[in-house]
């Protein structure tokens, strides 16, 4: 079978600015999350959603609705909300049964599921359960990764790389010290996994160096790790694979110490150091022998003195 494919082009301008931000860009945009709420979610995940996308704005998507699917059954309606709201992160909510207050943290790859991680809620405290002051919307947050299983479990260090994506918010390229207010900090240990929210308060420290207090701001989530639906090594490298244009350029001939101190080696041609003007000094002045040495290339006999 033939099958021919037509391109059509944009009629308005609006349509021609939403086909040119789904572009492949060499620098991507902020990624984006949508929170879904599966067909039978109570009410303890609907305030944790509610609570992640409080945390997670402006890059997210609060589903409303309910939508009944199985992300690790059939994946095929999250990758069709994933590129309808071109969010490439998720977080989709349910309960049942068998797996009581669960959420599936994931994210996508070219609008596919690349990795999948099922977390089961043990304990929650919600934003509104924690009577103190807030961290203002869009605040990038601090991430911090506390306990060992981070590094030696393949599913705890892919855990860790998901949270980081879903969490990190825009890259900056300055940092003030008083937009640093929001720490995420997260620990695993006997298998569980708690998440902790904090507002840094800077008090006066009498020095320039402000003292500083962590201040319990929620929502506070102990989460313990039930299935994983991983992307294979090749498939994980080829989504870190970045172009050849963001790549930085190495320099030749720059070296640098221990001590951070730049070095630069210069290649020079080979120079004639026959011909070098040196100072001018009776004793370094050249004889007739010498010239004539020179000139003809052998050494001519001396002359006799005549009587």
């Amino acid at each position: 079978l033939l099958f021919i494919y037509y391109y059509r082009k944009p009629k308005t301008k609006r349509a021609k600015r939403f086909l040119e931000k789904r572009e492949p860009k060499l620098t991507e945009n902020t990624k984006n999350a949508m929170l879904i709420k599966g067909g039978n979610a109570n009410s303890t995940v609907t305030d944790v959603l509610k609570d992640i996308y409080a945390v997670k704005k402006p890059f997210a998507m609060l589903f409303k609705k309910k939508n009944i699917t199985r992300p690790f059954e059939d994946q095929t309606s999250l990758e069709f909300f994933s590129k309808k709201s071109d969010c490439s992160l998720f977080l989709f909510g349910s309960h049942n049964k068998k797996r009581p207050n669960n959420l599936i943290i994931g994210r996508m790859f070219d609008y596919h599921v690349l990795d999948m991680i099922e977390l089961g809620i043990e304990k929650f405290v919600s934003l509104k359960d924690i009577k103190n002051s807030k961290c203002p919307e869009g605040t990038k947050p601090m991430l911090i990764f506390a306990g060992d299983l981070f590094d030696l479990s393949e599913e705890y260090k892919r855990l860790k790389s998901l949270l980081i994506d879903f969490f990190r918010g825009p890259t900056v390229s300055n940092i003030r010290l008083a937009g640093l207010e929001h720490v995420l900090h997260f620990t695993a240990v006997d298998g569980k996994i708690y998440m902790r929210s904090y507002k840094v308060l800077l008090k006066k420290s009498g020095c320039k160096i402000p003292r500083i207090e962590l201040d319990d701001m929620g929502p506070s989530l102990d989460l313990v790790m039930r299935r994983t639906h991983l992307a294979s090594d090749d498939l994980y490298k080829l989504s870190l694979k970045q172009p050849k244009a963001l790549k930085p350029k190495k320099k030749k001939n720059i070296s640098r110490d221990a001590f951070g101190t730049t070095y630069g080696r210069i290649h020079m041609q080979k120079q004639d150091l026959s011909k070098l003007q040196t100072r001018k000094m009776k004793g370094l002045k050249k004889r007739a022998a010498e010239k004539s040495v020179e000139e003809d290339g052998a050494i001519s006999p001396k002359k006799t003195k005549s009587s």
